[in-house]
This record gives structure tokens, C-alpha cells and sequence, in this order.
């Protein structure tokens, strides 16, 4: 190897190793400057996720106002245009999640943030002037979805870069650090309706030129580029993670190929932060390595292994078809209790729902991520989870059931409290626990597996909701999301007469497939089941 090869390879081993040290001594929300680096890196692509996943909700009354004037958009029409996205993103978790593990995390990270840029730019270039109403709503959907790949592509990459970099007794408040970003991205997508909508005040209001709302849905959408190309090139060029490379040294081997295949088994003492202890057990003869997907299909078919994977996999589920049920439609649901008002000019109602939207992130949104912050490694991930699904119910049932009594401002405090207990809660550690609970080598894999269970429930709802509010009821609505609560946290009650804990037969208790994460090496378990196997 040259002097300049060896030069440039220590200088990426030492940036590497910059981002993996931590401060001891200092609370875990105490971050050191490479780890607010690492977190810049990760963090604006998550922005960015919810600012593109949230913006569609003003942008598609915005069309409803520009394509079809004083009518209402068509309810499947508008569905499906709120669910692209999310259908897209179930498409990039599975792709991005296994290839992050099979090729490495280098050779894929950023390739989502340029698909992110490209679907974006596309989005915006719809041409409303020259195609139908239902024309540019199919050409906006193929795009929405072209950008749900990108989106959902981010989740595993962005989770697995920072879980592989992060030392243990951070690695949580560092993803829910990550995880906060979309709180930012949802409460900049709010920020930015206000002001450009303010912006056209004179010319949407004044001169009652209502068409040019059409400039107002493009500038919002393409404000994302903004961010997007700024990260581009961190994203393109950060190193390998040393834990990564040290991974793909452990052969998962049958017990009849041990004569022809080495077993390497590392353990990884993730507390202290240190890579350097390895255990290694080596057979005789060279190591052969099996193809990732047989490899990733072993390792799941043992149940103990499946199990957490369906209670990560259940609990995103039932998450999101409440959440995104609901934050896919502020608009429809503020509108309907009368907060945009029965009358007034299509302005006057977009900038009154804006401001509730903005009300509703700021108050709740943003607050409810960094709780999880400052609290995840005390209470554990467990313990926020279940928590936040009863709140949720609660604060869900509260809503069904005095939806048309409730005053405007105890409906936005309760809004506000729900959307507080979904970020306090399992909106948060349904992205950190897929994360934490898989070791490195089947990590993306598992947690892009997790987060596309959770955007099927976000397409499911987003395509049900406005036309089950229009047969049954935004209250009915509200009760069904109140049962996908319940069923996410389980309800576990004591038997006194054969002393011990059972699950009731109505709610399933996902969350109580779980372990709890917080002290949790998998790399470490890993290894002693390969040595026990072997």
C-alpha cells in the first residue's frame, strides 16, 4: 500500500473513531462535538422525512383550492394522494434496510437523499395549467411515491449509522436525538406555510386571485432542497463505522459445514465505548461467507429471535395507523370542528388552519420528542412505550367521545396532549427499539422490516380515513385509533390463583414481546449463542 493510501486511511480511521467516543461522567443528553456532528448528519435527513411526509397535509387543501375551486377534492383521489409517500417508503425500508446490511452502510448512505432531491424537484414541476384535475393529482401521487422510497430508505439508514457509532449507555437518547428531527421538520413545514401564505396575502385575499395558491404548495414543497443538498455530500462521504467492518467477521455457519467454514465470533464491549476487545474462536480451515439473505433468514427463524421481530414489527403498526391517521389529517380534522371557520376566503381559511397546525407542533409536537430525550435511559424504552399508548387512548377517547361538545380550545389542549403522548411515547421508541434490540450485522435489515410494518398502517389509515369520516363519523374514526392504542401497549393482568402474569385475550400485548434495550449489547448476545451453537 502507498504512503498516500496509508495517509488516507488512518485519516478516515481516526475521523471515524472521533465520532465513536464519548464524554464519561456527563449525562447521556450531554453530547460531545463529533456526536452533535454525527447528529447533523443523521438528523437533517430525518428532518427532512417529516417536513416532505407532513407538508402534503396544507398542500392537498391548497390543491383542492387551486383544481377544483369552490368543490371538494374527490376522498379517494385525496387518499391516495396523503398515502403515496408512505407507500413509497414501505418500498424503501425493505430495499434499504437489507442492502445497508449486505453491502455496507458507506456504499448506501446518501443514495436516499438523492432520490429524496430528484422526487422533490419532480413533485414541484406538476403542471396544474395544462392537465385535469385528476391528472395532476396522479402525476403528483407517482412522484409523492418516488419520494416515500427515498423517505423510507432514511429510516434504517439513518437509525443504523447512528446505533453502530453510539456507545451504550447513550446509544437511546442518541436515536431519540435523531428521531426529535422530525418534531423540526414538522414544525418547519407549519413554519413555512404561515409565512409564504403571508406572503400572498395581498395577491390570494386582496385581489381574490385564489389560482396563486399554486406558487404557495411549490415554494413550500421545494424549500426541502434547501437542507437536502446541504447534507448530500457528509452523507456520500462518511467512513465505514469500525463496528460495521468488525460484524462481518462473524460467519453464521450450519453444524455440518464447520469442517469447511470458520466461525469468527466478536463481541463488542459497546459500554466503555472501546472496539479493541474481541473474543475469537477460529476453526482450522478458511472461512467461506454465506449470502446475506440465507444468513438473515436463519438467524429469524429461531423464535426468539422472531418474537422481538413481530413486537417491533406490531407496535410501528398499530402506532401509525393512529398516528398518521390523525397528522395526515390536521387540516380535515381542525376544519371540521369549525376552526377554519364556515366562512371566509379560501386564504382565510388555509391561514387559520395553519396557525392551528403550528399551535398543535409547537405545543405538542416538539416538547413530547425531547421528554423521550431527557428520559429514555432512566424510565427504559419499555416503560415509555406502554405509557404513551394508554395516554394516547386516553387522550384519543377523550376526543370521540365530546368531539362535537368540546369548546375550540379544550379540542387544540387535547390535541396538543395526544400529539405529546405520541412523541413521549411510541412514536419514538418504535423507531429506537428495532435499533437497539438487533445486533449490527441484521440491524437494518430488521429495523427497515419494522418501519415498513408502520407505514402499512400509515397507508391503511390514509386511505380509509376521509372516507370513513364521511360514512361513519370522524368520532367512529377516533374510537377505532383508540383500539389500535390499546392493542399496542397491552394490558397485562395479575392471575392470584396460579400466581402469575397472563394476557388478556382481547388485547394483544405486543410491547410485552420486547425486552428492554437500555444496558442491552446484541452484538455481545449474539456471539454467546454462536458459541453455544457451535
Amino acid at each position: 500500500m502507498s504512503e498516500q493510501a496509508e495517509g488516507r486511511e488512518t485519516r478516515q480511521r481516526t475521523a471515524l473513531e472521533e465520532y465513536e467516543q464519548s464524554g464519561e461522567g456527563r449525562p447521556p443528553f450531554i453530547l460531545t462535538y463529533t456526536e452533535v456532528k454525527l447528529l447533523g448528519i443523521a438528523g437533517v435527513g430525518f428532518f427532512l422525512d417529516a417536513y416532505d411526509l407532513f407538508i402534503i397535509n396544507p398542500v392537498s387543501t391548497m390543491l383542492q383550492f387551486r383544481l377544483y375551486g369552490s368543490g371538494t377534492m374527490p376522498s379517494n383521489l385525496q387518499g391516495l394522494l396523503k398515502a403515496a409517500a408512505n407507500i413509497g417508503s414501505v418500498i424503501g425500508q425493505f430495499l434499504f434496510g437489507y442492502c445497508a446490511d449486505a453491502f455496507g452502510r458507506k456504499a448506501i448512505y446518501g443514495k436516499e437523499l438523492m432520490l429524496i432531491i430528484i422526487a422533490t424537484i419532480l413533485c414541484i414541476s406538476t403542471p396544474t395549467g395544462t392537465l385535469s384535475p385528476t391528472g395532476c393529482l396522479i402525476y403528483l401521487t407517482m412522484f409523492r411515491i418516488l419520494l416515500g422510497v427515498g423517505v423510507g430508505g432514511d429510516y434504517p439508514m439513518s437509525a443504523s449509522v447512528t446505533s453502530d457509532r453510539a456507545v451504550l449507555r447513550k446509544r437511546g437518547t442518541m436515536l431519540a436525538y435523531i428521531f426529535a428531527n422530525q418534531g423540526w421538520g414538522s414544525f418547519m413545514g407549519s413554519l413555512m406555510n404561515i409565512i409564504v401564505l403571508a406572503c400572498y396575502k395581498h395577491v390570494m385575499n386582496d385581489e381574490n386571485e385564489t389560482s396563486k395558491v399554486d406558487g404557495v404548495w411549490r415554494i413550500i414543497v421545494g424549500l426541502s432542497l434547501i437542507p437536502a443538498f446541504g447534507t448530500l455530500y457528509q452523507r456520500l462521504t462518511l467512513p465505514e463505522s469500525t463496528r460495521f467492518k468488525k460484524s462481518q467477521d462473524a460467519e453464521l455457519v450450519e453444524e455440518g459445514d464447520l469442517k469447511k467454514e470458520t466461525l469468527v465470533v466478536e463481541a463488542h464491549v459497546h459500554a466503555t465505548g472501546s472496539e479493541g476487545s474481541v473474543d475469537e474462536k477460529r476453526s482450522t480451515v478458511p472461512a467461506h461467507k454465506k449470502a446475506h439473505f440465507r444468513d438473515v433468514f436463519q438467524y429469524f427463524s429461531e423464535w426468539r429471535h422472531l418474537k422481538i421481530l413481530i413486537g417491533t414489527c406490531s407496535c410501528w403498526f398499530l402506532l401509525d395507523i393512529a398516528f398518521y391517521g390523525i397528522n395526515l389529517n390536521t387540516n380535515v380534522v381542525l376544519t371540521e370542528i369549525g376552526y377554519a371557520g364556515g366562512s371566509g376566503t379560501p386564504w382565510e381559511k388555509l391561514f387559520k388552519v395553519a396557525t392551528g397546525n403550528i399551535i398543535i407542533t409547537a405545543l405538542g409536537f416538539v416538547p413530547g420528542y425531547y421528554v423521550t430525550v431527557l428520559t429514555i435511559e432512566k424510565l427504559g424504552r419499555k416503560t415509555i412505550q406502554i405509557m404513551g399508548f394508554l395516554m394516547e387512548a386516553l387522550f384519543l377517547g377523550i376526543l370521540a367521545g365530546k368531539f362535537h361538545t368540546l369548546s375550540t380550545a379544550a379540542f387544540i389542549v387535547n390535541f396538543t396532549l395526544l400529539q405529546f403522548f405520541f412523541n413521549f411515547g411510541a412514536n419514538a421508541t418504535t423507531y429506537c427499539y428495532p435499533a437497539e434490540v438487533f445486533p449490527t450485522r441484521y440491524r437494518a435489515f430488521a429495523h427497515g422490516m419494522s418501519a415498513a410494518c408502520g407505514k402499512s398502517g400509515a397507508i391503511i389509515s390514509a386511505l380509509v380515513f376521509n372516507s370513513l369520516t364521511t360514512s361513519i363519523g370522524t368520532p367512529a374514526v377516533l374510537w377505532i385509533f383508540v383500539g389500535c392504542s390499546l392493542l399496542g401497549a397491552g394490558m397485562k393482568n395479575y392471575d392470584f390463583l396460579s400466581g402469575t402474569y397472563c394476557l388478556t385475550s382481547w388485547f394483544a400485548a405486543f410491547t410485552f414481546l420486547l425486552p428492554e434495550v437500555a444496558g442491552r449489547d446484541p452484538d455481545a448476545i449474539l456471539a454467546e449463542e454462536l458459541r453455544e451453537r457451535q
